[in-house]
């Protein structure tokens, strides 16, 4: 049983007929402390940022992304690696939820799909992934749109599971998300993500240099972040909705 400081993890909306089938695997959660005031700015209208344990926060999660689409047969997954950098929001349809200030992908055909569906910002990047057991060694250069060259070369080292049912208040605000947010010819659009709660292993940095924080217009990160690892979930992707 959990303690009383423990929280369960939320619970999506269902999915009932995605538009895409993901498997995000293999995934790093960095994240930071930043000033609110730092990121309401840079936000769209409608969106307020949503404070965990008293400050607003930056993520950078780098992953396997894996795509295929329903009633398409048996065709093989897309498969690519993926980088997201990421605040957590409120939105005026009262939905919790994400705000990606941009996303890597190392190919270029989901980045042309990203941006004329949703207007995801998307940016084609050369990007490697390579895990040896329990090391995990990530890194990113940035081609188009730039800034060219801005990414990270990211080494961790996985550790203990953590488990569903003892996850801390915090670590479920960061990475139990359900609903992102986009904004699409000037009307802000919402897309539900189901997904069973993250299964989490800790975990440690190994080496860390980035500067793909800085080259979404944020202040360059202060102090170690909070990590976590996943090996992955399979997510439901729902149609976008308006959400202002």
């Amino acid at each position: 049983m959990s303690s009383p400081d423990l929280v369960d993890a939320s619970r999506p909306s269902p999915v009932r007929t995605p538009t895409m089938i993901h498997r995000w695997e293999d995934t790093t959660f960095l994240h930071w402390r930043c000033d609110a005031a730092v990121v309401q700015p840079r936000l769209p209208p409608g969106l307020r940022v949503e404070e965990g344990d008293g400050s607003a926060w930056v993520s950078l999660l780098p992953f396997r992304m894996r795509i295929r689409f329903p009633g398409l047969g048996r065709l093989p997954w897309l498969t690519f690696p993926e980088t997201n950098v990421r605040t957590y929001v409120e939105g005026p349809d009262g939905g919790r939820g994400i705000f990606f200030f941009s996303l890597e992908a190392g190919r270029a055909s989901p980045v042309v799909a990203a941006h004329a569906s949703l207007s995801l910002p998307y940016v084609w990047a050369d990007m490697a992934l390579r895990r040896d057991r329990d090391q995990v060694r990530y890194r990113s250069a940035r081609r188009v749109p730039g800034p060219r060259g801005a990414g990270y070369d990211i080494e961790v080292r996985w550790g203990e599971p953590i488990g569903k049912d003892r996850l801390p208040a915090l670590d479920d605000f960061l990475v139990n998300r359900f609903r992102l947010y986009t904004v699409k010819f000037g009307r802000l659009l919402s897309v539900d993500a189901e997904h069973e709660p993250w299964s989490l292993r800790r975990a440690e940095v190994v080496r860390l240099h980035q500067d793909l924080i800085q080259a979404n217009g944020l202040p360059a990160p202060e102090g170690e972040p909070l990590v976590h690892a996943s090996e992955g979930v399979v997510v439901r992707i729902g149609a976008p909705a308006f959400a202002d």
